[in-house]
């Protein structure tokens, strides 16, 4: 007869294991598969990011800067001589004209030199006034003695008349009539030297006077010089604008040549613009610029380019409108957009973070359902202002992440957005 044999405390303990290790397994297993179909995908939160959709149509090609209004005319005013600082007038920003007073100085060797040449003209001219006195005394002095020589020629003609009729008769000698011609042709020759010599004289008298109408002249400017330099103690503007720098204080000794102040002008004005040195090579003369002063946009044009290259920057001189609004003055802080090119229906985007000119990046764009977003390679072209053209890799209308995701960008392929 068969015996029913029960199954021992140890089999039972072996099927047990068994099981346990098979549930581990199949839970590893769906680890593994939830791990694989997870793999790459980071949530993130929509309001946290920067979205901006393709689009289509016309772009200016720009190029930003920074820089100053400044005066395009200005006037250095300086100290003609050594001076002594008298008097400040007006003070930096005060608006002027071409008459007004900014600093007046002091020298009282130049009054002195004043004082003597206004002398030393007064001398000359009453020497010319003695010179033409004396010419005056001696021409009547010649003429005088050409009066009483023309008398006694006139007698001696008289005579010569009478005894010529006499002479004949036997009353006077030959050598007596002789002697009377004789006289009388003596006479006749000094009044040809006389007159010759009262017209040398006039010549001579003449060249005296204007001898001395040149020292007279010559001491005229030599006062004029002097009087110039005494009246540039008082230093005026020269032209209408405003008062931008003074750079003394009273009772400052000055020496020639030396700053006082500097004048600009107020409404002719240009704008000295900054711009990156990589970008200085697309500006060229005569392109339109954009002047921003905060308040209002002023149109103007290349006009200068700086060939120096200062802390990787280069200038970019801009000519502006003779009629400026009212808040535009000089050393005034503004911005300008150079328009470099136009774009003509073209994709573009608004620029995303690190994405430079003529490069490609990676940047997530969204699926239809706007719920995940996809590592895609896009080629970019020239940047326009906020906004940069697409070469390749997008199409009209889709949507990007421009937001700066360089730290997902190496790790993850997939984004999945939250709401």
């Amino acid at each position: 007869m068969d015996v029913v044999k029960s199954p021992s405390k140890k089999n039972k303990f072996f099927d047990s294991k068994i099981k346990v290790i098979s549930v581990i397994v199949l839970l590893l297993v769906l680890l593994v598969a939830y791990s694989k179909s997870t793999l790459g995908v980071v949530s993130v939160f929509r309001s946290d990011l920067l979205i901006e959709p393709v689009q289509q149509g016309d772009l200016e090609v720009v190029v930003d800067g920074y820089g100053t209004l400044i005066s395009n005319k200005q006037q250095l005013l300086t100290a003609l001589t050594r001076a002594t600082v008298k008097e400040i007038v007006l003070k930096p920003g005060a608006t002027v004209i071409a008459s007004s007073v900014i600093v007046r100085l002091e020298n009282p060797e130049l009054q002195q030199l004043v004082n003597n040449a206004h002398q030393e003209l007064a001398q000359s001219m009453a020497n010319l006034r003695q010179l033409k006195l004396n010419n005056q005394r001696e021409k009547l002095n010649e003429a005088a003695v050409l009066s009483e020589i023309r008398a006694s020629y006139e007698s001696a003609s008289l005579k010569r008349e009478a005894e010529e009729k006499l002479v004949v008769k036997g009353i006077v000698s030959s050598l007596t009539f002789k002697q009377t011609q004789l006289n009388e042709r003596q006479l006749a020759e000094r009044i040809d030297i006389l007159t010759q010599r009262i017209d040398q004289l006039d010549l001579v008298q003449l060249e005296a006077v204007n001898i001395q109408k040149e020292r007279i002249k010559q001491q005229q400017g030599q006062l004029n010089i002097a009087q110039s330099r005494l009246n540039a103690l008082t230093i005026k503007a020269g032209f209408d604008g405003v008062l931008q720098r003074l750079n003394v204080e009273l009772g400052q000794s000055l020496s020639a040549g030396q700053e006082v102040a500097l004048i600009g002008s107020v409404t002719d004005l240009i704008a000295l613009i900054r711009v990156p040195q990589s970008q200085a090579q697309q500006i060229q003369l005569g392109q339109i610029t954009i002047i921003d002063t905060r308040r209002d946009k002023i149109t103007g044009r290349v006009v200068r380019i700086d060939p120096i290259v200062e802390n990787n920057t280069v200038n970019i001189e801009i000519a502006l409108p003779k009629n400026l609004p009212a808040s535009a003055r000089p050393q005034l802080n503004v911005d300008g957009v150079i328009i470099t090119d136009k774009l003509i229906d073209v994709l573009y985007i608004a620029r995303p973070a690190n994405v430079k000119t003529n490069s490609q990046h990676e940047l997530y764009k969204f699926d239809e359902n706007e719920q995940n977003a996809l590592r895609q390679l896009v080629q970019f072209g020239q940047q326009a202002g906020r906004y940069i053209e697409i070469r390749t890799g997008a199409k009209l209308n889709d949507e990007f992440i421009i937001s700066d995701l360089s730290n997902l960008r190496k790790t993850t392929t997939q984004l999945k957005v939250k709401f």
